[in-house]
């Protein structure tokens, strides 16, 4: 089954890929990976989803949260691939920064609404390494932020 199949499957819609807010690039491409800048979590509206994990949102709304950017980070995948997700190898790293509570300890939870989604879509092709990251603060004051990088057939 191709990804696209896999998105209509689960009944997916992908977001708009927005264009950058700062003097830098949403995708990069070099040899054969594909470099995605992170993406903050923004609801199914377009609203931002706003808040600190561990005080606003709890660990459900955070996932949540991560699976929104996941969303966005695959709609810039498949526009940096032309609208092609069968030039996508694998899905190599996902980098996550979660908006928490200074004791807040359970930031792969949170995490895992991305990295879930991705492997549900690309299956072992999506399985990446990771980094699951506290701040104190992040652009907005959204609660989730998440990069990626990919390998291109």
């Amino acid at each position: 089954m191709s990804f696209e199949d896999k998105i209509r499957e689960l009944n997916i819609k992908l977001p708009e890929a927005k264009a950058p807010v700062g003097n830098y690039v949403a995708t990069k491409i070099t040899g054969k990976m594909l470099f995605i800048s992170g993406q903050i979590s923004i609801d199914d509206n377009g609203e931002l989803i706003k808040g600190k994990v561990g005080k606003e949102l709890d660990v459900t709304a955070g996932y949540n949260a991560a699976k929104r950017c996941a969303l966005s980070i695959i709609a810039q995948v498949k526009k940096a691939c032309d609208n092609d997700l069968s030039k996508i190898k694998s899905c190599v790293k996902l980098t996550g920064f979660v908006n928490s509570t200074d004791d807040f300890i359970d930031q792969p939870k949170v995490i895992n609404g991305a990295s879930d989604l991705i492997a549900s879509i690309f299956g072992d092709a999506g399985m990446h390494t990771r980094a699951a990251v506290s701040t104190n603060s992040l652009p907005l004051g959204v609660s989730v932020e998440v990069d990626a990088i990919f390998e291109l057939n």
